[in-house]
């Protein structure tokens, strides 16, 4: 069910479904028609504002919880809220500076990150989450060493220092020189590209007839390399700090809702792919409650936005992950922000 566009609702009924939201997302708890018609500013009875806070219940717009005689927004109300109403609140000076202070200090990239996802977390009050840019490691040398007749293993030293190992499966009948000879054809002719590049020329090589490797040889070369290519693009990392505070008192309540939402965090790949989907996206996305299926059952919302390099490429996503309530005003510019200010980071 799509949400009514704002203009289709009249100036008293935007006024008050505003202030419902607002007053929702700022208290968590329902706002009913006596609270509006004192110190609100509307200017109506409690009778009239009960008749619009029933007509917008009417368009699915709020909810009346059986335990109160206030009124909540729906997700669809929500929805109508953050894309057509909302009035976001830019980080002050403040803010930003104590960002890229937190973002400046020492230490290698990594945490640079770690600090982006307790960042989120303390200015949202729920829970940061970082997806680490894919490496790509550009080779200095790859050496495949035989483990037994069917398995070697291939060891690829990064010019960053890095040392990784990943076994590969051999064809049938491989000579034990096959595998130096693939070992010194990869240190010799591959050294500084990264993966995808060094698969790229070894392929056009063979196509060509200008490689010098032998059938065997070839075909070491070039599982090697798509274990590593493979590896990297099927096993995003997720960082998430701040789930201890999911667990506010509101939240005990539906302690069930919770628990859901703690199970999808622990599984992390279905919220990273969730983050992956927001990779092209050219600013901050939301995601609020069951409009994504992973969290129907948790009834939560994302915010995030992506991060991109120096060069303008986008090498990753960050967001934060909480009830609905979250203070979407104040959250999403703040994500945003945090964004550039982790791209200017990483470089």
């Amino acid at each position: 069910m799509a949400s009514p566009p704002v203009t289709e609702l009249t100036a008293r009924a935007r006024d008050i479904f505003r202030l419902v939201v607002e007053g929702y997302l700022s208290s968590g708890v329902p706002v009913g028609s006596r609270t509006l018609a004192h110190g609100s500013g509307v200017n109506l009875s409690p009778a009239s504002i009960r008749s619009v806070l029933a007509e917008l219940e009417g368009l699915g717009l709020l909810a009346a919880p059986h335990t109160s005689a206030g009124r909540m927004p729906t997700e669809l109300g929500l929805r109508l809220f953050v894309d057509g109403m909302m009035q976001v609140a830019e980080p002050t000076l403040e803010e930003r500076t104590a960002i890229e202070q937190r973002l400046a200090g020492p230490g290698p990239v990594e945490a640079a990150l770690e600090a982006t996802s307790a960042i989120l977390s303390d200015i949202s009050g729920a829970a940061g989450m970082v997806l680490v840019p894919r490496r790509e490691p550009r080779l200095a040398q790859m050496s495949i060493v035989l483990l037994d007749p069917t398995r070697a293993l291939a060891i690829l030293v990064g010019l960053d220092g890095s040392v990784e190992n990943r076994v590969v499966e051999l064809p049938d009948g491989v000579p034990p020189a096959a595998l130096q000879q693939a070992s010194n054809y990869i240190s010799a002719r591959l050294a500084g590209r990264t993966l995808a590049d060094a698969a790229r020329t070894m392929q056009a090589e063979l196509a060509s007839g200008r490689s010098a490797l032998d059938g065997a040889a070839a075909a070491l070369v070039e599982r090697g390399l798509a274990v590593w290519s493979e590896d990297a693009t099927r096993r995003p990392v997720l960082i998430v700090r701040g789930q201890a505070n999911l667990l506010d008192e509101a939240a005990l309540g539906d302690i069930e809702r919770v628990r859901s939402l703690i199970d999808d965090l622990e599984s992390k790949q279905s919220v990273a792919d969730l983050l992956v989907s927001a990779r092209e996206a050219e600013s901050t996305r939301i995601f609020i409650g069951s409009e994504n299926r992973l969290f129907a059952l948790s009834g939560s919302s994302v915010i995030a936005a992506p991060y991109r390099d120096r060069d303008g490429r986008v090498v990753g996503v960050l967001g934060v992950i909480g009830p609905t309530r979250l203070n979407y005003a104040k959250v999403v510019p703040m994500v945003d922000f945090t964004a550039r200010s982790l791209g200017r980071r990483i470089g």
